[in-house]
């Protein structure tokens, strides 16, 4: 039915990635990327359509049914979650262009859009796959573009962090090779559609292994408390634009990988108490390291790290509501953050530091930005009415219809994170945007030179992205009512598979 359309989102960016490659000229390369993620947009959102009124779009490549060949799936929750992501890469790759991070140079322009374009192709390629080891790929093929970005024009000290990223990233992808080494073993296949009924016939023990081992290697990806260690010593190294979109996506990607596998190869019921239990101290642990810090942009990746425990809450509950929540959360969250992130950078390229401390004493920014920061900050702590507080309000709702202790224990964690997010969030507010005069938006020592027609330009463009994020965060909780269906039909696929097998299992031996 939909011909080759669920491949486009994986080939576009990478063809587009290829053709950065040739040095065109600016404005054209320039163009070339814009247009290549809004067609990303484009093919999602159809997508997703497709997906809600027909069920999973699946598209076998080469003609080679599974398990002998490679199957892209388009279900519900994938095409959302590609939507909102090529979205905000969209709207983060225009702040960079604003910025000059993508072309303050010419040497920067050719690495830094066909670096990106490759990082959307592993983020499509991880929403779409249809088995265990292309998934593996397509984190390989995301950790080698974010590698090249978080190093672009770097000094010692993002050299040092791009190192540390990359060696625990490693660590992460032979682990996860040797767990689709060990599925395979255990069962003669990696495709997701077959692995549930097969490792249902592994001994217990066998199969419990294999579930953490899997939990483990995502756990990392993902930055679950305790495997959380080097998202705050690397994101907030790189330029805005790139710890923007590493903050939105990349461990989102790890989340929705583990709520793909854990649904589809290790189904439960009722709560389960590992996760339960990393999804509270990842709450925990992440908001106080956030409340220590002084430094900006760790604060806010603390606060990521924390966040992330939100949506393990529902996976943890592993019923459609907890489910539910955890979709609302994470499509939340992708938007929200990169907001925060890209407005940070406004003020940091205002104030010339990202110290609180420091902040205090400089003039602060434009109205514009004020706003820019305080509808997402809100949103993030759960403010009504916005997007935050509609998603954490579902995985209360979850947590208090589970009624188990260890559900409660989870809704109370979070109300806990939730004030003491507000307090984090309110810590910056005062230090950055509040008590001295508005100040204009202007160049600082070391970053890209140009006219000054060239800069109001480039921050126009800038204002305008984080805008776009903003304004897409409080369309979310203005389309709560069938965001939230959506992801309850999304919900009860994942609980109940037989439609996504089917469509990736038609025309093979099953």
């Amino acid at each position: 039915m939909t011909g080759a359309l669920p491949a486009l989102p994986v080939l576009l960016p990478a063809l587009g990635a290829g053709m950065s490659l040739l040095r065109l000229p600016r404005p054209v390369m320039r163009g070339l990327s814009i247009g290549v993620l809004t067609a990303v947009v484009a093919c999602g959102t159809a997508l997703l359509v497709l997906a809600d009124r027909h069920g999973p779009q699946a598209l076998h490549v080469g003609g080679w049914p599974a398990p002998l060949g490679i199957t892209l799936v388009a279900d519900r929750l994938s095409s959302l979650l590609l939507t909102v992501s090529a979205l905000v890469a969209l709207a983060v790759l225009l702040f960079a262009v604003g910025q000059g991070t993508a072309e303050d140079r010419r040497s920067s322009a050719v690495v830094f859009h066909p670096a990106y374009l490759v990082l959307v192709t592993g983020v499509s390629l991880a929403y779409l796959t249809g088995d265990l080891f292309n998934l593996f790929v397509a984190f390989e093929v995301m950790l080698a573009a974010s590698y090249v970005l978080i190093t672009l024009d770097a000094d010692e000290n993002r050299t040092r962090a791009g190192m540390t990223y990359t060696i625990v990233s490693l660590t992460s992808s032979l682990l996860f090779l040797s767990l689709v080494a060990l599925v395979y073993a255990a069962t003669g296949t990696v495709t997701l559609a077959q692995l549930g009924p097969r490792l249902a016939e592994l001994p217990d023990g066998l199969r419990s292994a294999l579930a953490l081992l899997l939990l483990s290697v995502l756990g990392i990806k993902a930055a679950i408390v305790p495997l959380h260690f080097w998202l705050p010593d690397s994101y907030p190294t790189a330029p805005a634009p790139i710890t923007a979109v590493f903050a939105a996506l990349l461990t989102k990607v790890g989340v929705y990988a583990l709520l793909r596998t854990q649904t589809l190869l290790f189904p439960r019921t009722g709560v389960w108490m590992v996760l339960a239990c990393a999804a509270a101290l990842t709450m925990i642990v992440g908001i106080l390291g956030a409340l220590a810090q002084d430094d900006l942009n760790r604060l806010l990746s603390f606060t990521l790290v924390s966040h992330i425990g939100f949506m393990l809450f529902g996976i943890a509950l592993f019923d459609v509501q907890g489910l539910t929540g955890t979709i609302l959360y994470v499509v939340h969250h992708i938007v929200v953050q990169a907001a925060l992130f890209l407005v940070v950078g406004l003020t940091v390229r205002r104030t010339g530091t990202a110290a609180l401390h420091r902040m205090a004493t400089r003039p602060r920014p434009g109205p514009l930005a004020v706003t820019l920061f305080v509808v997402p900050a809100l949103s993030l702590s759960g403010i009504p009415p916005l997007s935050g507080f509609v998603a954490k309000l579902a995985l209360l709702r979850a947590g208090v219809a589970q009624g188990t202790p260890a559900a409660y224990v989870l809704a109370g964690t979070a109300l806990l994170t939730s004030l003491l997010t507000l307090s984090a969030m309110t810590r910056v507010w005062m230090a950055a945007f509040m008590g001295r005069p508005p100040g204009r938006l202007e160049e600082r020592p070391g970053e890209p030179s140009g006219t000054g027609r060239d800069r109001r330009g480039g921050t126009r463009l800038m204002l305008a992205a984080a805008a776009g994020m903003t304004t897409t965060g409080v369309a979310v909780a203005v389309c709560a009512g069938p965001l939230a269906g959506l992801g309850e039909r999304a919900a009860e696929d994942l609980l109940h598979p037989r439609e996504y097998r089917s469509a990736v299992l038609e025309g093979s031996q099953r």
